[in-house]
């Protein structure tokens, strides 16, 4: 089959041959239609976030396509999206039974491809991990970032509220067209003030953040008590100068640390299971919805990789594989 792989000496991405999948690696195999980009595609590339143990190494965290071969509740013929540990910037991927989504009647691969990656590393952590409720407000950093535009969503059909951080007006009017209920452009200062203004002085219940350590102190200061932080990304950094645990004692907080796609096949068919049944009637229904940046043609992945370099796009970057 052909995929999308990278040129050893160049770094340069081309499309090439490489073997199908085998048995082993799944119940259900799968015509790509998709695929989603992702950050973690990037640093994979950088040699920063290797694959498990025994996960295909092409580059793709989440596909759309057509049923092959299956077993079980799947069929030929079937449309599916998945969450893959890698391999989705291919022709065909196998995925365990358990991992497929159905997409809905009406909803295109690019949208499809758009979903598994992003709405489940939202929902695992502004749910399982954050224990959101109804009522809370959640600080969203890089709100115009698919898991970003998808915890928007997932946070409103919860009940709670949101406040977002993101760096140009376009992406700003864009989440509160997503329902969040503060927009802060983080290129103008600090966020903080605009927190603790938005919130009467409270603080947020809940922080999902991809920047790190340059926002470490911040994020400390807008927790309301009881607060949690949860750490997704270090874009700003890795390494924090200094750490007050007082801060963490006197009023609470935790912070916690998460990657999607170390977590155990199990913990993640659970996840998927869980998450579908929240969110299926909800997309089909339009009450949720994948928000697609671009579609690029694979044979311009590289192209596609320097989009979301540039920080240009709002929702998913996606690669149509075929027609």
């Amino acid at each position: 089959m052909r995929a999308v792989l990278q040129d050893e000496k160049t770094k340069v991405l081309y499309i090439g041959e490489t073997e199908e999948p085998d048995n082993s690696a799944g119940d259900v195999l799968v015509r790509v239609k998709a695929a989603g980009i992702n950050r973690a595609d990037l640093a994979q590339r950088r040699g920063l976030y290797p694959p498990p143990p025994g996960a295909s190494p092409i580059l793709g965290l989440e596909m759309a396509g057509v049923v092959e071969e299956a077993s079980g509740e799947w069929k030929p013929g079937d449309r599916i999206m998945a969450l893959l540990p890698g391999g989705g910037y291919a022709e065909k991927v196998r995925i365990p039974e358990g991992m497929g989504i159905r997409i809905p009647d009406g909803m295109s691969f690019e949208e499809a491809a758009s979903i598994p990656e992003a709405f489940l590393t939202a929902y695992l952590n502004l749910f399982w991990l954050g224990g959101l409720k109804a009522g809370q407000t959640v600080l969203i950093h890089a709100g115009a970032s698919g898991v970003g535009t998808a915890a928007i969503q997932l946070a409103r059909e919860a009940g709670a509220n949101s406040i977002v951080t993101a760096g140009s007006e376009a992406k700003r009017e864009a989440c509160l067209a997503l329902g969040a209920g503060e927009a802060i452009d983080y290129r103008a200062g600090p966020f903080l003030p605009r927190v603790r203004e938005a919130t009467g002085g409270r603080g947020v219940d809940l922080i999902l953040d991809f920047v790190g350590a340059s926002y470490w102190e911040q994020n400390l200061q807008a927790l309301a008590m009881d607060g949690k932080l949860i750490l997704i990304g270090t874009m700003g950094g890795a390494k924090v100068p200094e750490l007050d645990l007082g801060q963490l004692l006197y009023r609470r907080l935790q912070v916690i640390g998460t990657a999607l796609r170390s977590q155990p096949p199990a913990k993640k068919e659970r996840l998927t299971a869980e998450f579908a049944g929240f969110a299926s009637g909800l997309f089909a229904e339009g009450k949720l919805k994948p928000v697609v940046d671009s579609v690029w043609d694979w044979n311009e992945a590289e192209k596609a990789h320097a989009h979301m370099v540039g920080n240009r796009n709002i929702g998913k970057i996606v690669l149509r594989v075929s027609e």
